[in-house]
């Protein structure tokens, strides 16, 4: 018995000597403070990426990790962003009631001009072809959900905002005008073991070792390159054109009712979004040949073009499609003999703001998993989606919230936050969930692109009868003002 207890006593000795020969901070979710080893270390300065370390920093729980962010861009022209009242940047975005929640709990909502921020109670949808019509009006149909459907800002505004509030928590080792040379594994020392980690190596020879390393890069995301998680979708073979409108009189909707118009055409939709005043934000997804003439017009034929797309027939607008100017003209003499109902179609575009026609290509991509060990992806760099229904930046906040909800759980519990073990209720609560909106805007797209056929009057008959049945549209609207989806 006496030697049994004896062996055991050494074993236990020697435990405790394995134990002590590692660094203690190993068994916690805190980094040692050193300059270049950090809890996250995020790569990317937009929505996404500023929105988590918001969420951390102003979590009491999360709020002493050592936090890191590395954008490629000048960060201080984004935080001293202004523009006058008359003018409006042409990247816009519709945040969802929810995703407004989260930007107020995060306490960056307050950061942003708020004046610059135009909420929308009503939207008009309808199908070019045959004309059959949906109408969204949240106050009257959805009661529950208040009486916005989302609001429309400036994407500036919004990264303004969340680097203004992030000042104010303090705490952010910020590296811009920063390019990311390479991402490679750490090395074992006498004193640490990095072989699992990953170290962000930046343009000027600075290093970051991150016990979890977030990609919030893009869709083109150097840090999914580096986890070898390929994402898997194709081109659309469409553009989006983007630019500021200005409307005729004091603007639309009335004084407490801003409309969102949004028609598809065979060669993609068109959307008339509410900006403050008499502006608007237009996103016109069409051919790639059709937005290279709509970037090569004079202002006055690109506003003919506009004005022709919510109103003409799919026809005129072809044929003014092939048309290398002279489009005011054209749209003047066509809308003699075209009835139209101005109370179903957008106030008269009088303008375009200058240097504010843009465009770029579409595509759907999701990546095969979110998670590697030590790795993350949200936003862009784990999906990118057809802008029709305006959920891009919506669905990167929702992966946002999960993943600074999935870091708290794991701090709170002791856990190490970068291994794949922790990260997993991450995955399974937004892959699903992205799947689903992802998929469900591709077959929008595919099925509002046939201009004839057997389907036109089917999506026709399936429009109508949403519109017609009261509770089935509630439903939709409150899944889209609770989780941040919308259908249409």
């Amino acid at each position: 018995m006496e030697a049994l207890l004896r062996r055991r006593a050494v074993y236990v000795c020697q435990s405790c000597v394995r134990s002590a020969r590692q660094p203690l901070w190993r068994n916690y979710s805190s980094a040692p403070p050193r300059p270049d080893i950090y809890d996250v270390v995020c790569v990317g300065g937009g929505p996404a990426g500023l929105s988590l370390l918001t969420a951390l920093r102003a979590n009491p729980i999360t709020s002493h990790l050592r936090v890191a962010l590395v954008e490629a861009q000048d960060l201080s022209k984004i935080r001293s962003w202004s523009l006058p009242p008359t003018k409006f940047s042409n990247r816009c975005s519709s945040l969802t009631p929810s995703s407004v929640k989260f930007l107020e709990q995060i306490g960056a909502w307050e950061h942003m001009a708020r004046d610059r921020v135009q909420p929308y109670q009503e939207m008009q949808v309808w199908d070019g072809v045959s004309g059959a019509r949906i109408e969204f009006d949240w106050a009257g149909a959805a009661p529950n959900t208040g009486t916005t459907i989302a609001y429309m800002t400036e994407n500036l505004n919004l990264t303004s905002g969340l680097l203004k509030r992030l000042e104010e928590l303090g705490g952010v080792s910020t590296f811009d005008n920063a390019r990311v040379e390479n991402i490679t594994h750490g090395e074992e020392t006498e004193e640490l073991d990095l072989r699992e980690w990953p170290v962000v190596q930046l343009s000027g020879g600075k290093q970051l070792s991150a016990r979890l390393l977030v990609g919030a890069d893009g869709a083109n995301s150097p840090v999914r390159s580096f986890a070898n998680i390929e994402a898997k979708g194709w081109d659309y073979n469409r553009h989006g054109v983007v630019a500021t409108v200005e409307l005729e009189g004091e603007g639309w909707g009335g004084e407490f009712t801003k409309i969102a118009y949004q028609r598809f055409l065979p060669t993609g939709p068109v959307a008339m979004l509410p900006m403050p005043g008499k502006y608007s934000t237009l996103v016109w997804s069409t051919t790639p040949s059709n937005a290279a003439l709509l970037k090569s017009l004079s202002p006055k034929d690109f506003t003919a073009m506009v004005n022709a797309a919510f109103t003409l027939s799919t026809v005129d607008l072809q044929y003014m499609h092939t048309q290398k100017s002279g489009q005011e003209e054209e749209y003047s003499w066509r809308m003699e003999h075209t009835p139209v109902d101005h109370r179903a179609v957008p106030q008269v575009v009088t303008g375009v703001q200058e240097g504010t026609v843009a465009s770029f290509p579409l595509k759907l991509r999701h990546a095969d998993t979110y998670v590697a060990e030590r790795v993350a992806l949200v936003g862009d760099a784990a999906h990118t989606i057809h802008p029709l229904a305006g959920q891009g930046l919506n669905q990167g906040q929702g992966d946002v919230q999960s993943l600074a909800k999935t870091i708290e759980y794991a701090v709170t519990h002791g856990q190490d936050i970068g291994v794949g073990m922790s990260l997993e209720s991450y995955v399974s609560e937004r892959y699903a969930a992205n799947h689903v909106l992802l998929g469900v805007c591709d077959k929008l797209h595919k099925l509002y692109s046939f201009g004839s056929g057997p389907l036109v009057p089917l999506r026709s008959l399936g429009l109508s009868a949403v519109n017609a049945l009261g509770p089935l549209k509630t439903f939709v609207m409150n899944q889209a003002a609770g989780n941040g989806m919308k259908v249409f």
